[in-house]
């Protein structure tokens, strides 16, 4: 009995020893894939079209010893391909060559890579959608936000099937959120700017964090349903490139929205770029877009959920109900310089009745269009100073509305930025007979207030009805300096906020038409005393607007 369990206990080890080595021998060397073979098929290739059929479509096949799967980069952007076969569809109109890396995995994490350059026509192009996001013309720009004062300007649905039909039919499967939704509040400060160059349309997020949805945030492994700034989101900011190419899932084709079938295009953004809502994709099919809305379906990476967002061209405003609300005239400054059809310049000398110090030019030292804004700088110039100041005199006047400056002020003491309407029969009557309206000034000595203010006979100089307001981050963010005037009042307003109402009359010269000036001013009643070591300050204007 004794020999038994001797036996048995021996049988029992050469097991386990053969065991482990089968198991060892089944793992087998790491080996890193080698001998990497790419074939790219051209479709449409001939001896008549060197370059393909203008679909811009290339077959690709790769194969490799000791591989397992692969994985191809256009553009830094990565597609998975286990079996090695990828169809790739390049947008950019024209013949142009591109750069394409394939890696080849194998077992144990080890990989080698390959890289390939292939020339593709494409004719794919939808000319009226790149308009709309960015401008006509190259070096036209156009700044897009969120829907934020509409229901469902976010929304989900499944990815199977398309939830854009009607006014977003996903409100029953996803509890949409509403306007000005407190939750996501954070995020409506995100500005996205289409660029049109020469070689085609960027993208840039110039302000505010990323939302991340709950649903997405485990991916990240960050708390979700709340905005995060770029060291989650760390493809936020920076130039990007924006491609076009036709949309190829089945919502996007089969869909429509408000009985109109989506448009069939999608648009794809470099680098991981992003509209401000993280779900791991660059990629969005456009629905609808017109000049001032953008209709969006993205697909989160992972085939997981489709989104669907609503952007506008017009910076919404939270909290002010406007009698005028019917876009008459604006400028968003996307043209190369100041368009000579809505501004001119007072030109010469300071003082203007004000003891200021400044010189007014029109040189393109002290205004000018950059990035869709535009840029009045005052400098220090010797023993004086430099600036400009724009006027609509003579090109546009208008009588009664809504005039909306989204704006950021100099923040160096001694500068008075102000937005301003005079009488278009100044020329002729003089002041105050022509009356005035002050939509914003700011004092030099105080940058943390501003002034709505109005003068007429009787009411000149410092005796003009007046209040103020406080503001914050004046000279760091962008504000909204609006007034609504009326032939029974003029209401003054910070970012849709009322805080000054004057009483208009008959009586009173403010009913004819006015004219719009822009101006930085340095020192003078209001500028103050001027700091002894300044050089130079910036007023950036992004867009007037003209509402009655």
């Amino acid at each position: 009995m004794k020999k038994n369990k001797y036996l048995i206990f021996a049988l029992f080890i050469g097991l386990l020893f053969n065991s482990c080595q089968k198991e060892d021998y089944e793992f087998g060397q790491i080996i890193a894939p080698k001998n990497i073979t790419i074939t790219a098929e051209i479709v449409g290739k001939d001896a008549t079209n060197l370059f393909g059929d203008g679909t811009g479509t290339v077959n690709f096949t790769v194969s490799a010893e000791n591989a397992s799967s692969y994985v191809y980069y256009f553009d830094g952007i990565g597609e998975k391909s286990p079996s090695g076969l990828l169809t790739k569809r390049f947008s950019k109109v024209g013949i142009n060559k591109y750069t394409v890396v394939i890696k080849a995995n194998g077992k144990g994490g080890n990989s080698s890579t390959k890289t390939i350059e292939v020339e593709v026509y494409s004719s794919f192009s939808d000319v009226d959608a790149e308009n709309f996001l960015s401008g006509v013309n190259v070096g036209d720009s156009k700044k897009w936000y969120w829907q934020a004062d509409k229901d469902l300007h976010v929304g989900l649905g499944p990815v199977t099937d398309d939830y854009g039909n009607g006014e977003f039919a996903y409100e029953a499967w996803w509890n949409a959120i509403k306007a000005w939704d407190a939750e996501k509040g954070c995020m409506y400060d995100n500005e996205f700017v289409f660029t049109r160059t020469a070689n085609g349309i960027t993208f840039e997020q110039t302000m505010g964090p990323a939302f991340v949805p709950d649903a997405y945030a485990t991916v990240l492994g960050v708390n979700g349903d709340q905005c995060h700034d770029a060291t989650v989101a760390t493809k936020m900011f920076g130039v990007k490139n924006v491609s076009f190419s036709p949309s190829t899932s089945k919502a996007a084709v089969e869909g429509s929205y408000n009985n109109v079938p989506y448009r069939k295009t999608t648009f794809e953004i470099s680098d991981g770029g992003f509209m401000g809502w993280l779900v791991g994709t660059s990629k969005y099919d456009i629905i609808s877009v017109t000049d001032d809305e953008l209709i969006v379906r993205i697909i989160q990476a992972g085939n997981v959920n489709a989104w669907y967002h609503k952007f506008t061209s017009k910076k919404p405003v939270k909290g002010a109900t406007y009698t005028y609300n019917n876009l008459v005239w604006e400028d968003d400054f996307t043209t190369a310089g100041p368009d000579p059809t809505k501004w001119t310049y007072d030109l010469g000398a300071g003082g203007w009745g004000n003891g200021e110090l400044q010189t007014y030019t029109n040189n393109s030292e002290n205004v000018v269009v950059e990035n869709g804004s535009l840029k009045i700088k005052a400098k220090a110039n010797g023993a004086g100073y430099t600036s400009a100041r724009l006027k609509s005199e003579g090109l546009y006047d208008f009588k009664y509305g809504r005039v909306e400056i989204r704006a950021k002020l100099p923040g160096a003491q001694g500068t008075w930025p102000a937005f301003w309407m005079l009488g278009a029969d100044f020329s002729t009557v003089g002041w105050p007979a022509s009356g005035e309206i002050d939509i914003m000034e700011q004092k030099g000595t105080d940058k943390t207030t501003i002034h709505g203010t109005v003068h007429y006979p009787g009411n000149s100089g410092g005796s003009g009805p007046t209040k103020s307001t406080a503001i914050t981050n004046a000279s760091t963010d962008f504000h909204n300096y609006t007034v609504e005037w009326s032939d029974t009042k003029i209401e003054f307003f910070l970012d849709g906020v009322s805080y000054h109402v004057f009483t208009n009359d008959a009586t009173k010269p403010f009913n004819k038409k006015f004219f719009l000036i822009l101006n930085l001013a340095m020192g003078g009643t209001l500028g103050g005393t001027v700091d002894p070591a300044f050089t130079e300050d910036v007023m950036e204007i992004d867009y007037v607007k003209v509402f009655q």
